[in-house]
């Protein structure tokens, strides 16, 4: 191959049907929007979806991704696109990977994100380990999400539409992840747009609504899922102000998370009362006023760091952070206390900072995601 051979539009020094990009294809629209976009391309594409659960669990139900039904979805856009597409048994990985640390999350009174863990642990590990297996060059997925090469190499940035943006899931994507990652959506002005490619490209996916809720998680209902995967770990207890009052009882702490305001039954009360801990070994749900809430300083571990020079290599990093997928990024102060733990301090305090969340690193006043890591106390 001749050496000033110009990249392709994935960034690779080949012609497109040289390339073969493995597709994580969910049977959404923005998958199907990437692989018909590069197999129009005339890139050699080959489509990948997961089985994480049992079909027929999923079938019934709906906004939810990697239901059988989308399966079906996934493997019909590769019929249509002309490109080979395959579903990979993953149900075992996932469970052990993500739905068993959600459960035991849950249940110390923690706040999980599984979706991060699945990137982290599933579609990122396994996933791309299969995609080399297969001689894949990259692997291409519908996150919106930039990758942009730096003088350092390929960078983390945030997606152009700020309101698709899903920065804060990717954190734990690791350099070498991201050398063989590629996002061909993160450009793009809005999701329409995204449709409107589907539609180009007459894909039948291309009005099919966004997943809503966590894959395992019908309706959103946290508590159901762990009591059925934890049976008896729904245990009465008391609710108590922090002043030490009982003000009420409890089906289970399970039922709770930091920040909660509505559904807690303890009505009558001159002042709004808000979860603001949960005493897991003693079965207590501790509620007080909003001012509890506030936090200013967050312990955080299992850091991923994304910057061009070592995480512990100075004593402080002037960054932006986010605590919860939908709040803004607020200024922060990274303190490192080794490669991969830290205390980072909020220049102005956040309410319901909550364990089990992800504390993302932003920098600020740019688009870059500087890495991040889990809070594990607050």
């Amino acid at each position: 191959m001749p050496l000033d051979q110009p990249l392709n539009s994935l960034g690779l020094p080949k012609p497109p049907a040289d390339t073969r990009v493995v597709v994580a294809m969910s049977g959404g629209v923005d998958s199907s929007v990437v692989a018909a976009q590069l197999a129009e391309e005339g890139y050699d594409v080959v489509g990948v979806t997961l089985q994480l659960y049992d079909h027929g669990a999923a079938l019934a139900k709906k906004g939810a991704c990697c239901a059988g039904i989308d399966i079906h979805d996934a493997r019909r856009v590769a019929e249509e696109m002309n490109f080979p597409h395959y579903v990979l048994d993953y149900e075992n990985i996932f469970k052990d990977a993500v739905i068993d640390e959600f459960a035991d999350s849950y249940l110390a009174g923690a706040t999980p994100v599984p979706c991060i863990r699945c990137n982290e642990r599933v579609k990122f590990k396994d996933l791309l380990e299969t995609a080399r297996d297969l001689d894949a060059d990259c692997m291409a997925t519908g996150h919106y999400i930039q990758r942009k090469i730096g003088a350092h190499g390929p960078e983390l940035h945030c997606a152009t539409d700020a309101n698709r943006d899903q920065s804060y899931f990717l954190f734990s994507t690791t350099p070498e992840q991201l050398d063989f990652l590629r996002f061909p959506l993160g450009h793009l002005p809005s999701k329409d747009a995204t449709r409107a490619l589907a539609a180009r490209y007459g894909l039948a996916v291309a009005d099919k609504p966004d997943s809503q809720d966590i894959c395992f998680v019908p309706n959103g209902n946290y508590a159901s899922v762990i009591e059925k995967l934890r049976p008896g770990a729904a245990e009465p207890g008391e609710i108590v102000h922090a002043d030490g009052r009982i003000l009420g009882t409890h089906e289970g702490v399970i039922h709770y998370t930091v920040g909660q305001r509505r559904g807690l039954g303890i009505g009558g009360l001159e002042e709004p009362l808000y979860v603001v801990k949960l005493n897991v070994d003693a079965k207590r749900v501790i509620v007080g006023p909003k001012s509890m809430l506030s936090t200013r300083t967050i312990p955080v571990r299992e850091i991923n760091w994304l910057g061009d020079s070592a995480f512990d290599g100075q004593s402080e990093w002037h960054v932006s952070v986010k605590v919860r997928s939908t709040r803004p990024p607020r200024e922060a102060v990274i303190r490192p206390l080794s490669p991969t733990e830290a205390e980072v301090e909020l220049l102005t305090p956040e309410e319901g900072v909550s364990p089990g969340q992800a504390c993302v690193f932003y920098e600020t006043g740019g688009t870059r995601i500087l890495g991040g890591g889990w809070i594990w106390r607050g």
